[in-house]
């Protein structure tokens, strides 16, 4: 037995491909693969760690343990995929934002953020976040297997084997709704 999404759900999907996300589908809670193990990429091989606002690594931050008690209050959302950054974030978290006016007071988006071209945390040790109400923790950085959460809805996601211009990256948002 599926899910009962309500119907505001095609709603935001509709909302998030009208701003170019190449795939944008509900999901429940059951359908969020939470792994610890996210943190260990993290602390070893982000250029972030240490440095990036909307990570874990931040100062205060909550730890995985305490967002995935958070999350687990949510029944839904919808899994934004889109080849660039920017416009999978700019979709969730336009999504995030109709979801609120919508009554959905709790929505919340994650996304890898992209909103500066060097966030300040890299310039300054002890900087503020320059757009903190439209800045959003990443996935992975709360928690989240984005790979096996991706592919439980057999959408395209693979390790990048060169880094180079002409490999087609992935990039993953979501917003929890309710």
């Amino acid at each position: 037995m599926s899910f009962p999404f309500p119907a505001y759900a095609q709603t935001l999907v509709d909302q998030a491909l009208a701003v170019g996300a190449a795939h944008a589908v509900p999901f429940s809670l059951a359908d969020v693969p939470f792994d610890s193990r996210t943190l260990l990429k993290c602390m070893f091989g982000c250029d972030d760690w240490g440095k990036g606002l909307t990570c874990p690594s931040r100062q205060n931050n909550v730890s995985i343990a305490e967002y995935r008690q958070m999350l687990e209050q949510y029944k839904w959302g919808v899994l934004v995929h889109g080849h660039d950054k920017h416009v999978t974030q700019k979709a969730s978290f336009a999504m995030e934002q109709a979801a609120f006016k919508e009554g959905y007071y709790f929505a919340f988006s994650f996304s890898d953020c992209g909103l500066c071209k060097t966030c300040a945390g890299h310039k300054k040790e002890d900087a503020d976040c320059v757009h903190m109400k439209q800045a959003r923790p990443a996935l992975h950085s709360v928690g989240i297997d984005v790979f096996a959460m991706a592919r439980r809805f057999g959408l395209p996601i693979d390790t990048l084997k060169r880094n180079s211009p002409d490999e087609q990256q992935n990039w993953y948002s979501a917003v929890f709704v309710e």
